[in-house]
């Protein structure tokens, strides 16, 4: 009998899959990867799928890797997609698929299954980073599966399997949209928010922060520590990556911080509404960005720069494990070795700013720097270096004189 690993939440599509694909004859193990999934008893989980007729169902907690590994390079890099959205489901996926994969090979399972639908983002990341790490991997996405659409067509449909097969299933109205949330964020999307005229950030009940507009009238001052690009301690305490980001979403989000409403192009080509909070990596980005200003020569943190939107996209749209996407990890470890010191920010109603920045390595000298008279400035140096910069222009105006 064949085998595969399923990708499971203990949700009802995960749970119709999981029976659908012992009905299509394979025997199944139930992985649930978890990456902060909040108010979820991970003990029913397993039984559930075990009740469910799984071979085994094992939940693996990969919230640490999936900040030190996945989230933190990606900050580094101040990667945002479309220049806002800082890809906290994009991140997570192919961690996932990494995971079942690790499961498949020590199972010896066939096949590698996922609940992602044939028309978001989700089947491209779950994918590409399944073929990359196993080329003769079989995926089985059951929604891109014409017999599976037509047996369940919908929401009844699938409640009614699951009654039928005896499957515990939540019984709770929709919410007027979805939801998917790890340690990094919470993203919303479908439902009322496909209404454009709809206010996305009134209609979601936020599960991270509070609005700015309830956050308290009075300023949160917070440190946030780093070592070569990463970020090791808030509020001088030393802390592990996870514990940093759970900390950090404790702080901004009590303050109001990290919530955007976007219509953003997804990887198959239609542009989709999306509603996202993630206060913890919202304050990590600014308090990187700031450290870096301290300590990243110009030529260096400009190309970074430049490549910031491509690393964004390779993100987004799932080339995780890349022979480019490599390369560029590996250059950015090398431009964050000097990445450290100690950046204090104030936080006051999903506002965030600069308190003081330090660094050992910083590259900021007063006495340059001074507008006053003095220091090792020498600024008749500045009369020959812009006539050497004006000489093409010069020449320029010559040949073909500007109307002025």
């Amino acid at each position: 009998m064949p085998s595969c690993v399923l990708a499971y939440s203990g949700g009802l599509d995960t749970s119709v899959i999981l029976g659908w694909l012992q009905d299509q004859g394979y025997e199944c193990h139930a992985v649930y990867v978890d990456l902060g999934q909040p108010g979820e008893d991970r003990g029913e989980v397993l039984k559930k799928a075990e009740n469910a007729g799984a071979v085994s169902a094992r939940i693996i907690d990969a919230q640490e890797e999936m900040c030190r590994d996945f989230a933190f390079p990606v900050m580094q890099w101040q990667a945002k997609y479309e220049g806002v959205y800082l890809l906290g489901t994009s991140i997570a996926r192919p961690l996932i698929s990494k995971v079942c994969l690790q499961v498949a090979r020590e199972t010896g399972a066939d096949a590698y299954a996922h609940g992602a639908t044939g028309k978001g983002n989700d089947q491209c990341r779950f994918q590409l980073a399944a073929e990359a790490l196993d080329p003769t991997v079989q995926v089985i996405a059951p929604w891109r599966d014409p017999k599976f659409r037509s047996q369940f067509p919908g929401r009844t449909e699938l409640i009614a399997y699951c009654e039928d097969k005896r499957i515990p299933i939540k019984a709770s109205t929709s919410k007027p949209y979805s939801s998917d949330e790890n340690c990094l964020h919470i993203s919303y999307e479908a439902g009322k928010l496909e209404e454009l005229t709809v206010n996305g950030v009134e209609l979601v009940d936020f599960g991270m922060g509070v609005s700015p507009l309830e956050a308290p009238a009075e300023v949160e001052t917070v440190t946030v520590g780093f070592e070569a690009g990463v970020p090791v301690s808030i509020n001088k305490e030393a802390c592990s990556a996870l514990e940093v980001v759970k900390s950090l979403n404790e702080i901004g989000g009590r303050n109001g911080i990290g919530r955007i409403d976007m219509v953003e192009n997804r990887f198959v080509g239609m542009k989709s509404r999306g509603v996202y909070e993630a206060p913890g990596m919202t304050v990590l980005y600014e308090a990187h960005r700031l450290i870096e200003q301290l300590t990243l020569d110009r030529d260096l943190v400009h190309l970074r720069d430049r490549l910031s939107a491509e690393v964004a996209e390779l993100v987004y749209y799932g080339y995780w494990y890349s022979a480019k996407f490599d390369a560029l990890l590996a250059f950015i470890r090398e431009a964050q070795q000097k990445v450290t010191g100690e950046v204090t920010l104030k936080l006051y109603k999903g506002n965030m700013m600069v308190d003081s920045r330090s660094s050992p390595n910083s590259l900021y000298d007063e006495g340059i720097a001074t507008m006053e008279g003095g220091g090792s400035y020498n600024q008749d140096d500045a009369e020959g270096f812009l006539r050497i910069q004006g000489l093409p222009y010069r020449v320029q105006g010559r040949i073909t004189p500007r109307t002025y």
